[in-house]
């Protein structure tokens, strides 16, 4: 989970990190310019030394050599004359380096260099701040963040760090600790789903949940997931065969029932859903069953016909909670089928499916933001027993340990 994104996070801060603990107190070419400057150079050993740097361009000698006199000449306890050489070399390479292209010499300009810029700084201004969050953007683009999500991300991150007081050597981690907060106001805290049925159950009435989203997003495997969790907590379940629609997904959802062993109410292929949903309540009602899950067709979210049957399976079956699942790993699409659903019948929750394979996470972080609705859960493999509750904090811990 997390993997591809959390790399690049990995990159960035490990590169600050680098820059601030290995900042030199001077150059070696300074302390070799100092040496120069406070030493008798008579003119002639002057003269010999600008007419030794001009033959030494000329000649065109490799940079390999160059670096390695360099060293050789370090190492040992260099006389006048010597000293002067090593400024000779200096100023060769500083020539050959002027004559390289523009381009070459901003070749490996990038996010890194934004942050070098931050962290040469005790405060970030606007425009250094623009500059590094242009090149991050790409990034979070990159990792299917979605753009509203981008951009509330920019403005609580400005709020965080711009124009304020840092320490030297905290750069690195007061920008990490800035991210972590606008990552955190971007999700949308899951409430307690076990509580509210518990409440429902007090009053002697089923909590009535209906799942929504497109074909093969995982809805019929999420509702029998839940109904184990529920079975777990001692809860008694009911389910509802509602998707008339797709073949062979009633028989799907019965097997998942015997499995189980839990009571489903089911219809032929082609009958009204809405209809389905309504006996299943019934069922319960009479039962006395807790909680009652019912499955829906999976409905493409551009098809209008569709979702009109879908709004008056909610009129009918008054849910308590609309349960709107898809995959993580399909990240942007995800997010814009939950916003249609959302527009349509007003989801009240997300499950999303295959989050332990997704190494992105860009729809996990903004499509709660997106909706205004919260992630309830993730689901992490095909057993039952692999539907895990939405935890913001253990999401963070995970992207930035």
């Amino acid at each position: 989970m997390f993997g591809f994104l959390k790399n690049k996070i990995k990159e960035i801060f490990g590169k600050t990190k680098e820059t601030e603990e290995t900042e030199p107190e001077g150059s070696q070419e300074q302390k070799q310019e100092e040496i120069v400057t406070t030493s008798e150079v008579n003119e002639d050993i002057q003269k010999k030394t600008e007419e030794t740097q001009e033959r030494e361009i000329k000649t065109e000698k490799p940079i390999e050599i160059i670096v390695e006199r360099d060293i050789e000449i370090e190492t040992k306890s260099p006389t006048k004359t010597e000293v002067v050489k090593t400024r000779e070399i200096s100023d060769a390479e500083e020539k050959l380096e002027s004559d390289k292209p523009e381009q070459e010499s901003k070749k490996h300009e990038g996010l890194f260099s934004k942050i070098k810029k931050f962290i040469s700084n005790e405060k970030i201004n606007e425009e250094d701040f623009d500059e590094f969050f242009n090149e991050f953007e790409l990034i979070l683009i990159e990792n299917n963040v979605a753009l509203e999500a981008i951009d509330s991300l920019r403005e609580n991150l400005k709020k965080e760090l711009l124009e304020k007081e840092i320490k030297k050597g905290k750069m690195q981690e007061e920008i990490k600790k800035a991210l972590r907060n606008s990552l955190d106001k971007l999700m949308i805290n899951p409430f307690d789903l076990f509580e509210r049925i518990k409440e429902k159950k007090a009053k002697g009435e089923p909590y009535v949940i209906l799942f929504l989203g497109i074909n093969g997003s995982g809805k019929t495997t999420s509702i029998a997931k839940l109904a184990h969790m529920l079975k777990q907590k001692n809860y008694s379940v009911v389910l509802g065969a509602g998707d008339t629609f797709r073949a062979a997904s009633i028989e799907q959802l019965e097997k998942h029932a015997n499995v189980l062993d839990v009571p489903i109410i089911k219809q032929n292929y082609g009958s009204d859903p809405a209809a389905v949903a309504f006996d299943t309540i019934a069922y319960a009602k009479k039962h006395k069953t807790n909680v009652v899950l019912i499955d829906t067709a999976g409905r493409m979210h551009t098809k209008t016909d569709l979702i009109r049957e879908m709004e008056k399976i909610v009129r009918v079956s008054k849910p308590d909670l609309k349960l709107f699942v898809a995959e993580s790993i399909t990240g942007n699409d995800a997010i814009e089928q939950a916003k249609a659903f959302n527009d349509s019948v007003e989801i009240d929750g997300i499950i999303l499916t295959k989050a332990d394979v997704d190494e992105r996470g860009g729809a996990m972080i903004s499509i709660g933001y997106v909706t205004q609705k919260p992630v309830l859960f993730l689901g992490v493999g095909q057993e039952y027993d692999k539907l895990k509750p939405f935890d913001k904090e253990e999401l963070l811990e995970n992207l930035f340990e």
